[in-house]
């Protein structure tokens, strides 16, 4: 057997070693709370619990904003701090914006609260476009697409992985227009999403996945009062323990279900900051401390927007504040007291609206508040007092405050992401979400009146109602259609929704759908005689909650005809008994394992028994026929009449199983049609357009990126020229060089500053690299140099102790006795010569160097010092090495050898023991014979011979003898120290223990230092 190359089994361990990491990293997870002023980001990976990410400032939470300066992007806190000096290049709450057309009411408020945005519409779509510069425009799913890919680079970093696959939360009340939206953004993003994931869904989840054990039969209702940034939602969730079925097994686990619904798009955290903004602004005017109107200055609104969110959350804390803004306007300051009163007096009108979305998620779900078994509150905005005392008196109750107002929806998400891909197993809970907007199908049929003129109906039909829990699948059969038609996906009855809610919901007609093929599938069936049973359209509300329409098909039914075996005719009552009886006493165990496989198989499917069953059948029939024949001839009959008679009933049985009848069969033919969809509600992008946003979205990047490069490359010059210039000023690099040298290099730094700061400031990264490759070759050998001297002497002092070490053992090894010798002559004296040559080569060298300036390069390097040290440790490391498994080796035999004798000396014993028995057995009877005499002499002389040898093994030194082959290969070595490692630990020869107890660490010990020296510079030594 050839033994495999060791090369090669490394390397192959190392591929799967390589693959294991592969796949471990393509596994990890993310969820995206993507919020209207904050994000928020979870991941899960092998070995890495369910956590919130933080960003590089060790934040939890990401503010949701994107601005654009002199080509430079920023994104989160280093956005929000250029949106103050300039606020419209700062873009933010632009997830209200998603999925909107312009004529929106919602774009008609943004454009309110922020009026220093350029906002255009898409020629194309009649979305939301923000105008940068005159040549340069950004879609809402353009922005928001830069934000997404921003958290997943934060994800990235925090768990040094990549990651493509995600959840993102979205507002439950997002329609079909805004949903796609985001999957387009996530798109642009470069990003799978596995699921959108509604936001009181993902806080539901996360409150149920850790209260497992509260769940069961009985349902739990509870009720979350979600304030946010920008909207309020109120849901009502029920827990409880489903079974479902899932590969043939029936699992029992949780499942929340929203039960109801209430909302509020326009009310949240920043409706009451827009008031303090507007109280603060207005206090200022009244002042007139300039002439200049505040609310007409972008950078004074954006001064005044971030001192109300500061003084909103002071005041949910605190009953007044002083609020202070410096240089608000032509470099006047701003000073004003506010109370929590005034707070509350502002937002009247916000805080009758708070109890709203409660009463309607009660109404959707058809409930009364008393059916609630908690009432919890999540969301930032609800920390505001006022909010918290108007629910507390709804509920009459406490509030739940016992899960994570920031977090929770995050969290909940990355449990549903781990859940839903690849590479994690993790405790099912079910969730289903409910629908919104309902949503139904419209098209037109012919209709004939009763005087025979035909009219064209419209007829509507439900696809989802309001309510209904998704993922979900729905199959939808046009009957009357024989020709192409068109239908349309529209929205529902919406009476639930207010006026106000009607008009920033905007739901108007989804889709337009062209099913084409069908006439031309109907000519060609009804030629072959096929019965139309109508046209299938399968819907698919998927967990995303998209629309989706899966496939179109025309189905039909004809009728064909099938061969099918005639049926047996019916046995006689005797041959029944006599199968009976044949299979009792006949059957070998073989046959009545078949008959219950076959039985298995017959109760798995009656429906579709095969002809090799009806074959086998008959077969056992007809040789149960043929026993009972057989049972009343005579014996006499010879064995060759029985083999004609089972020859000529096997072909009688052929005969009749190959006989078959035809008969009608009804089957179902399907035929899938081609369908067009054309969405009206809000267009989606084109691939034109996809592939021009990725394009954009790539060069801002790759601009980002070389910037990146261009900044450090720019930094690592400059850090290189100061260092320089303050190193020449030392001693130790004044010696290591020359007048001349330190001349030339303080007129290059001279000049590359001045350089840097002049016409070198935004070049490429390679001018800069260049620039210092160009300075680094003058200074780098002074830097050498004195890396050289200050570590060479403790360098030469570790190679001399090394050699002190390795004398003082070849030394004891020359004086050792005999039995303590482990190595041979020419081990010996190799050892001694590569010392003497050693101390002969550091002497050398000392002279050489010593007769050198020290400007000039080193005659003793320590790379030099390093490889003799690393040649003496090597020698000294095997010999040592041997001694110890020619010890153990030796230690071993010796006792080996002493339990043989302890062993032969019992024996002896007991011969001894019998002879004096039967020696005493013999004097009663009178003496003994003269062979039994000689017999106990010799095993007394057996037994004297012995019992010297074992005293003298006890008290001896022990004795090794040098085997030829041992050791001369490294693979022997490992091995031996592979089995020494096995053995009992024995006492050391006297020699071979030196004086100090370390010693035997020494060695490489000092290889490390050396190797440290090397490689690493002295904190001093730039």
């Amino acid at each position: 057997m050839m033994v495999p190359d060791i090369r090669w089994t490394m390397g192959l361990s190392l591929l799967v070693l390589l693959g294991i990491v592969g796949s471990s990293s393509g596994v990890t997870i993310m969820s995206i709370d993507f919020g209207s002023e904050w994000i928020k980001v979870a991941v899960v990976a092998p070995g890495v619990p369910m956590e919130i990410v933080l960003n590089k400032e060790s934040k939890r939470k990401t503010p949701g904003a994107l601005s654009f300066r002199n080509g430079e992007r920023t994104l989160g806190e280093d956005a929000l701090t250029t949106g103050i000096r300039f606020p419209a290049n700062n873009y933010f709450y632009l997830l209200d914006l998603l999925g909107k057309k312009i004529d929106n009411p919602i774009v008609e408020l943004y454009k309110k609260r922020f009026p220093y945005y350029n906002i255009e519409a898409d020629p194309e779509r009649g979305t939301v476009v923000f105008r940068h510069i005159d040549d340069t425009t950004y879609t809402v799913e353009e922005l928001i697409a830069q934000m997404l890919a921003y958290a997943k680079d934060m994800a990235m970093s925090h768990t040094e992985q990549r990651i493509k696959d995600c959840v993102i939360t979205v507002p439950p009340f997002f329609n079909q227009a805004e949903r796609r939206a985001m999957l387009t953004a996530a798109e642009l993003a470069g990003l799978k999403v596995l699921s959108l994931m509604s936001t009181n869904a993902a806080v539901a989840l996360n409150y149920g996945m850790f209260r497992r054990k509260e769940v069961n039969a009985t349902a739990q209702n509870i009720l979350f009062y979600d304030m946010g940034a920008s909207s309020t939602t109120a849901t009502i969730v029920s827990y409880q323990t489903v079974k479902t079925k899932d590969r043939g097994y029936t699992e029992t686990n949780p499942q929340v279900t929203v039960l109801g619904l209430g909302y509020d798009r326009t009310l949240g955290g920043l409706e009451f900051q827009m008031r303090l903004r507007d109280y603060l602004a207005n206090k200022f005017n009244e002042v007139k401390k300039t002439s200049n109107n505040v609310l007409e200055s972008p950078r004074a609104l954006a001064k005044l927007m971030k001192e109300a969110g500061r003084l909103k959350k002071v005041l949910s804390a605190n009953t007044e504040h002083l609020s202070q803004i410096e240089g608000l306007l032509d470099e006047e300051d701003f000073r004003l007291h506010v109370n929590r009163e005034q707070f509350e007096g502002l937002c009247t009108e916000l805080f009758d609206r708070v109890q709203a979305p409660v009463d309607a998620a009660l109404i959707s779900a058809a409930m009364d508040i008393s059916a609630i078994d908690q009432f919890i509150i999540v969301g930032g905005a609800t920390r505001i007092p006022k909010v918290q005392s108007i629910l507390l008196g709804v509920w009459g109750r406490e509030l739940g405050k016992n899960i994570n107002a920031d977090e929770a929806a995050a969290m909940g998400a990355v449990y549903r992401a781990a859940d839903l891909g690849q590479g994690f197993k993790v405790k099912k809970f079910h969730v289903k979400e409910a629908v919104v907007f309902p949503i139904e199908v419209d098209f037109e049929r012919q209709v004939e009146s009763d005087d025979g003129s035909t009219s064209t109906k419209v007829v509507k039909r439900s696809l989802f109602a309001f309510g209904n829990n998704y993922p979900q699948k729905k199959v939808m059969t046009f009957n009357k259609h024989t020709a192409d038609f068109n239908f349309y996906v529209n929205y529902g009855d919406l009476s639930h929704l207010s006026k106000e809610e009607l008009k920033y919901a905007h739901a108007e007609n989804i889709s337009r759908v062209q099913v084409s093929g069908v006439t031309s599938a109907f000519q060609k069936h009804q030629q072959e005689g096929s019965e139309p049973k109508g046209i299938k359209a399968h819907f698919n509300m998927d967990d995303s909650g998209v629309l989706t329409l899966s496939m179109m098909e025309a189905v039909f039914e004809k009728s064909v005809l099938v061969e099918e075996d005639k049926p047996k005719e019916e046995e006689s009552t005797l041959s029944k008994l006599g199968s009976t009886i044949s299979k009792l006493f006949s059957g070998t165990e073989q046959e009545r394992e078949d008959g219950e496989k076959e039985e298995n198989e017959d109760a798995e499917g009656k429906e579709n028994k095969t002809e090799e069953d009806n074959a086998e059948k008959k077969e056992q029939e007809g040789e149960a026929k043929k026993e009972n024949k057989e049972d009343k001839k005579d014996d006499q009959k010879t064995d060759k009449k029985e083999k004609e008679d089972d020859e000529k009933k096997s072909s009688t049985d052929k005969k009749k199983e190959g006989e078959k009848e035809l008969k009608p069969k009804q089957i179902t033919v399907k035929e899938e049609l081609n369908m067009t969809i054309t969405y009206h509600d809000i267009p989606d992008m084109t691939e034109e357009q996809v592939a021009a946003s990725k394009k954009k979205l790539e060069d801002i990047n790759t601009a980002e990126r070389a910037r990146h490069e261009r900044e450090a490359a720019r930094n690592n010059l400059e850090s290189y020229i100061l260092d320089a210039q303050d190193k020449l000023y030392q001693e130790d690099y004044e010696q290591a060089s020359t007048d001349d040298q330190r001349t030339a290099i303080r007129e290059l730094c001279s000049t590359l500053d001045e350089w840097i700061y002049d016409e070198g400031f935004d070049v490429e990264a390679s001018v800069y690299k260049e620039k210092l490759k160009e300075l680094s070759k003058l200074f780098e050998p002074i830097k050498q140099r004195v890396f050289e001297h200050l570590n060479r002497p403790e360098a030469i002092q570790a190679l001399m102790d090394m050699m002190n070490k390795s004398s003082e053992f070849v030394q004891r090894a020359r004086v050792a006795s005999s039995e303590q010798q482990f190595f041979t002559d020419v081990e010996i004296d190799t050892m001694d010569k590569l010392i003497v040559d050693t101390q002969k080569w550091l002497e050398d060298k000392e002279e050489q160097q010593q007769a050198q300036s020290l400007s000039d390069d080193p005659k003793l390097k320590l790379n030099d010092v390093g490889e003799k040290l690393g040649a003496l440790d090597r020698e000294i490391k095997y010999l040592v090495n041997k001694a110890k498994i020619t010890k153990a080796k030796k230690d071993k035999e010796a006792a080996e050898a002493k339990a043989k004798a302890e062993k032969e000396a019992k024996e002896g014993s007991k011969k001894k023991n019998n002879t004096d028995n039967s020696k005493s057995a013999k004097n009663k009877s009178g003496g003994e014979t003269k062979s039994e005499t000689e017999e106990k002499d010799k095993s007394e002389k057996i037994v004297t011979e012995e019992e010297p040898k074992i005293e003298q093994n006890e008290e001896s030194s022990y004795v090794f003898e040098e085997e030829s082959e041992e050791n001369n290969s490294e693979e022997d070595r490992r091995k031996k120290d592979v089995d020494i490692e096995n053995e009992e630990a024995l006492p050391r020869p006297s020699w071979m223990t030196p004086p100090n107890p370390t010693w035997s660490y020494l060695s490489s010990a000092l290889v490390i230092i050396l190797i440290h020296m090397l490689f690493t510079h002295p904190a001093g030594i730039r």
